[in-house]
């Protein structure tokens, strides 16, 4: 993964830091936290990865992104694919002190991560907000680890549900713009200078219905609130798993395509195959991958048979019977268990 940015230019720097004084001061004031104590809470988060996990060909073997500190003990929590599978931890600070850190808890279902340095950092913690003020053409600030100098000034485009390719669905997610480059694990921070999102991933379509429109998704904060407890005590939440098949899938005018699938999982041993399109769910036709996944998940628990029907690459169609999976059996590393 790339690593992040050490050089910005003179006159973005200017720019973000007018765009943090009209943003994040005046609530800094109400808080007693200057603008640079609010982002030092904004660390770097860096991982090494098992070659042999399961993640390590996608999202390689050493990974690079930012968290953020919402704790006095070191809690720092992150995008939950920098931390998946891995074999060792370290958190930097905004002064430059690495620390070791330890794996807390991954949830599939939001995508957020946990860590935990092996020693407090001293920073105060970000506290959490609330991420359901957001409303379209709301102003936020997105920060990165390294204070002003990597962090910008962006406008909330959009909030609506995001399917992602990997058997994942999101409600209310929030869109941002200008895109942020480095945005694995960024700090979405609201008016008041709390944190309200989690970054996760950069896309081409923050805004619909305008053609290209490059921005970032957001795992909204209220997200993570009714799960954290069960997060640190047990790994992961309390939300019970999901059946999961091992699809990685693609949807083209709300056809279900199959990109690949996961090695060793339910879709593989079934024999689905690059370019085979899902039909239908239990005989149920499917529109689009959102809905693909409310069928897929309707049907019961881990375990359950998945009926599939689908549209071979050969022009055959076939109902074949997946036997699905919990998704966290399937990763080898780091996963709460």
């Amino acid at each position: 993964m790339r690593s992040l940015p050490s050089r910005l230019s003179y006159k973005f720097l200017v720019y973000t830091s007018y765009a943090l004084f009209f943003l994040v001061a005046p609530a800094a004031a109400q808080t007693k936290q200057t603008v640079d104590e609010i982002l030092s809470a904004v660390v770097r988060v860096q991982t090494e990865i098992n070659p042999a996990a399961r993640t390590a060909p996608a999202l390689g073997v050493t990974r690079d992104g930012h968290g953020v500190v919402i704790d006095s003990s070191g809690l720092v929590l992150t995008i939950g694919y920098l931390i998946l599978e891995s074999q060792t931890i370290t958190v930097t600070s905004g002064g430059g002190t690495v620390v070791p850190a330890e794996f807390v808890a991954y949830d599939s279902a939001t995508g957020f991560g946990l860590v935990r340095t092996q020693a407090p950092i001293k920073v105060r913690p970000m506290r959490l907000g609330d991420s359901g003020q957001l409303s379209e053409g709301t102003g936020v600030i997105v920060a990165g680890f390294g204070g002003q100098r990597n962090t910008i000034r962006a406008t909330v485009v959009d909030r609506r549900d995001f399917a992602g390719y990997w058997e994942y669905l999101l409600p209310e997610a929030i869109f941002t713009q200008p895109p942020f480059r480095i945005f694995g694990g960024a700090a979405l921070i609201g008016q008041d200078g709390r944190l309200v999102g989690i970054g996760s991933l950069i896309v081409g379509d923050a805004k619909l219905g305008q053609g290209a429109s490059p921005g970032n998704m957001f795992i909204p904060i209220n997200a993570l609130k009714p799960i954290l407890g069960p997060m640190i005590e047990g790994g992961r939440s309390d939300v019970p798993p999901r059946p999961w098949v091992g699809i990685y899938s693609e949807e083209v005018r709300g056809r279900v395509f199959v990109n690949r699938v996961a090695v060793e999982g339910p879709a593989a041993a079934a024999g689905l195959a690059k370019g085979d399109i899902i039909i239908a769910v239990g005989g149920n036709r499917v529109s689009g991958m959102s809905d693909f996944y409310r069928k897929l998940w309707a049907l019961g628990d881990p375990g359950v048979k998945v009926p599939l029907t689908v549209l071979r690459v050969n022009g055959e169609v076939q109902t074949l019977s997946l036997r699905s999976s919990n998704r966290y059996d399937w990763y080898r590393y780091g996963t709460g268990n």
